[in-house]
C-alpha cells in the first residue's frame, strides 16, 4: 500500500541509516550507507572520522556533477505484513564550510551519540527533499 507523503517522511526520519544512491555526469549510479539527519524538509549528511583514504568521495563527486539524489530507508521483516520503504528523492549541495554545515553537524552528534567525542570534519550535504514517498505491506 502506498504510503502517504506525511507517513513516509515520519517514518523515514525515525530511522537510523539509510541508503544514498547518487549517478554522475554519465548517469553511472552509486549508492552507500550513510547516517543522516532531517530537518524539516532537508536531508543532511557528513563526511564523519570513519576510516576512508580520501574526503574526495565518490557521493560527493558524484552530486557535484548531477545533484539528484535518492535516500531509502526500509524495514525488514520475516512476517511479510511488516514490510515498508520510504523515500526521499530531492537535490543535493556539498557543503564545504559554512553555518549550515554547522548546523548539519550538530544535527547528526544530537542524532547519533557516536558523534559525540568526534563530530563530523568532513564535508556535509544537504538534500533539499522534493518528494517523500514509501510503501507498507499494510
Amino acid at each position: 500500500m502506498k504510503l502517504s507523503p506525511f507517513v513516509a517522511r515520519e517514518r523515514f526520519v525515525a530511522s537510523s541509516v539509510a541508503r544514498l544512491a547518487t549517478a554522475d555526469a554519465n548517469r553511472v549510479p552509486h549508492a552507500v550507507p550513510v547516517t543522516f539527519a532531517v530537518q524539516d524538509d532537508v536531508l543532511y549528511f557528513a563526511v564523519d572520522h570513519k576510516p576512508k583514504s580520501t574526503w574526495n568521495l565518490r557521493r560527493l563527486r558524484n552530486i557535484r556533477e548531477n545533484p539528484a539524489v535518492t535516500a531509502l530507508v526500509d524495514h525488514y521483516d520475516d512476517d511479510w505484513s511488516e514490510l515498508w520503504w520510504a523515500r526521499a528523492d530531492g537535490r543535493g549541495e556539498v557543503l564545504e564550510e559554512g553555518e549550515e554545515r554547522q548546523h548539519a553537524v550538530r544535527l547528526l552528534c544530537d542524532k547519533y551519540a557516536q558523534y559525540g567525542e568526534s563530530p563530523p570534519q568532513g564535508p556535509a550535504v544537504a538534500v533539499r527533499v522534493e518528494q517523500w514517498s514509501g510503501w507498507a505491506f499494510t
